[in-house]
Order: structure tokens, then sequence, then C-alpha cells
């Protein structure tokens, strides 16, 4: 099933603690509908020490957001998509604000 966001899309968060925070997809986790934002919805880690990481430490890293929270940003604003067949038979994937091309869905048939 076509997404409406893919890795390195431009997104707005739309609901959660992060709301209205920009930022790029680092990856898409199709398998349960989230996606991970460069810089948002950190979260901290503590690690014990190991013979790797002797030192052990904290480290933040940034926790998966569902893909229903996002949307592609068109100037700073969040906008839906629509998917429109091009003439080729390729699909586009088409801001609804603008009518701007976010892109082509690899895989399209006809």
């Amino acid at each position: 099933m076509a997404r409406h966001v893919r890795k390195g899309d431009t997104v707005v968060v739309t609901s959660g603690g992060n709301r209205g925070k920009i930022g790029e997809i680092m990856r898409v986790i199709p398998d349960k509908d989230q996606v991970i934002v460069k810089g948002l919805n950190l979260r901290t880690k503590h690690l014990k020490p190991t013979r790797i990481n002797p030192q052990g430490g904290i480290i933040t890293k940034e926790a998966p957001i569902h893909i229903s929270n996002v949307s592609p940003a068109i100037d700073g604003k969040p906008t839906r998509v629509r998917f429109q067949v091009q003439k080729d038979g390729s699909k586009a994937r088409v801001a609804v604000k603008g009518g701007k091309v976010l892109g082509t869905v690899s895989g399209a048939t006809k």
C-alpha cells in the first residue's frame, strides 16, 4: 500500500508532545506503521558498562512516531497527499495545498 510519507521527506508532527515541530524522516517502519523523525521524539537510555563500552553512559535517540501523526510539510505547513496517475502510467504523490509533486511511487503499474 502506498504511504503518504517516505524516507527523506520533511514532515510536520500533527499531534502529541512534539506537535507543530518539523523534521526529516530518517526511517519508515511499514510493519508497525511508524516513522522515525530526525531530532524529534527523543528518548533517554541509560547504558550499563560492558566490555565493548566500559564507561557505560546515557544516550538520547529518536523513538518512533505513528505514521498518522505526521504530514508532509509544504512551506512549513502540513498538507494532505493525493495520488495521481501520470500520463506515462507512473503514480505520483501530490500535495493537496498548492499541487506540488512530492515524488513518484515506485512499482506503479498501468
